[in-house]
């Protein structure tokens, strides 16, 4: 079991590595060239700036029973298809009871925004937030570990 981050935009990279680090997992940050990240406990892969190119090359490096923390949709649902396990920076896990609503929903907000519609963004993050995402990756872990 490894944790890969989607460090793209997201805002829990290093209370996942600091997670993995406490498990004694390996831990991935996959990032584009606009982002730089280091770590010195995390393995980081830079890839060249380009739509889900760190996307993609998450999902090409994911095994099974990997982790993957991400607030792409798509890639969690193609994580998912790995029989990989995906959670947001909110703590929520993604499965096959909710990634088809969630896929439906990005879609929609797509065509919105295509026909010049405007969404409103997400509130500030909070600390909460931020204890959500610890809980329910320490969870996940410990929930799963003893199966890979």
């Amino acid at each position: 079991m490894r944790i890969l981050i989607d460090a793209d935009g997201c805002p829990v990279t290093n209370i996942a590595v600091s997670i993995s680090k406490s498990h004694g997992l390996d831990c991935i940050i996959v990032c584009d060239s606009s982002h730089i990240f280091s770590s010195d406990y995390a393995q980081v892969i830079t890839v060249d700036k380009g739509a889900d190119s760190a996307d993609m090359k998450l999902v090409n490096i994911a095994l099974k029973g990997d982790i993957a923390v991400t607030q792409d949709y798509g890639l969690a649902a193609m994580c998912l298809a790995r029989n990989v396990l995906a959670l947001d920076q909110n703590g929520r896990i993604y499965d096959s009871s909710n990634i088809d609503a969630l896929l439906l929903s990005r879609h929609t907000a797509k065509k919105i925004r295509r026909s010049g519609g405007r969404l409103k963004g997400p509130p500030k993050r909070t600390k909460q937030q931020d204890e959500d995402f610890r809980v329910a990756l320490t969870k996940l872990i410990e929930d799963n570990i003893n199966f890979m």
